[in-house]
């Protein structure tokens, strides 16, 4: 089939060390003249992300905060997909000595906190998962994840998933790959996710990316090769 969207991850898969290379950014450019929508799925904040890549433009929308908002870069709207995160809950962490950073809706801390983090949603009988993410570990409420804000970005653009390539490279990518019509890790991507996805590229990052989008654009059938 031919695919009309590809949604793919940031850090360590778009970016590599937190850059975009301009060859990357030519591929980029080339999906959106062939008619494909791209979707940003990443786990940084919006403000995050615009000091480390400022052209957001490139995008037709963003699922930033591990999938707890939408943000469209041609109207600047941001739809929130659960609720600011409870008081008690960053005391908690706070009064157990736990580092933690705040989103508008995600809360992020490093391991190795995540059993303290744990603990914390326990003692304190909060509804909020661990997300991890290789070194970074995220916190959102219970069912919010890449996938849900996925699914809320194809609602606004009138698409299927099942139209839709997905690409990432980390444990919490599993959630939005799953959903995509087909699936790929880049070539950096840990083991794990390899093992779970259709296609697994030649290439580190951007370049995998890039490997993608001329496939897609070229509209013949994906293959899959699971990496083994």
């Amino acid at each position: 089939m031919t695919f009309q969207a590809i949604a793919c991850d940031y850090d360590s898969t778009l970016a590599h060390e937190g850059r975009v290379a301009p060859e990357t950014l030519l591929a980029l450019g080339r999906a959106r003249a062939a008619g494909r929508k791209l979707i940003l799925v990443t786990g940084r904040t919006l403000d995050d992300l615009r000091t480390v890549f400022p052209e957001l433009g490139r995008f037709d929308l963003m699922v930033v905060e591990n999938g707890a908002v939408v943000f469209n870069p041609g109207s600047q709207f941001e739809e929130f997909l659960c609720p600011e995160p409870a008081v008690k809950f960053l005391s908690g962490l706070s009064q157990a000595k736990i580092p933690f950073s705040l989103g508008k809706r995600v809360v992020a801390s490093k391991r190795p906190y995540e059993s303290g983090v744990q603990r914390v949603i326990d003692r304190l009988h909060v509804d909020l998962a661990v997300i991890l993410n290789r070194e970074s570990v995220m916190i959102l409420p219970q069912g919010i994840d890449k996938g849900t804000g996925l699914r809320a970005a194809l609602r606004i653009l009138t698409l299927a998933p099942s139209e839709v390539v997905g690409i990432g490279d980390a444990e919490n990518d599993l959630a939005f790959l799953r959903l995509c019509g087909f699936s790929v890790a880049v070539a950096n991507a840990i083991g794990a996710l390899k093992r779970e996805v259709d296609y697994v590229t030649g290439q580190d990052d951007g370049a995998g990316v890039a490997e993608i989008i001329e496939q897609v654009i070229a509209g013949g059938p994906l293959v899959e090769a699971r990496d083994s």
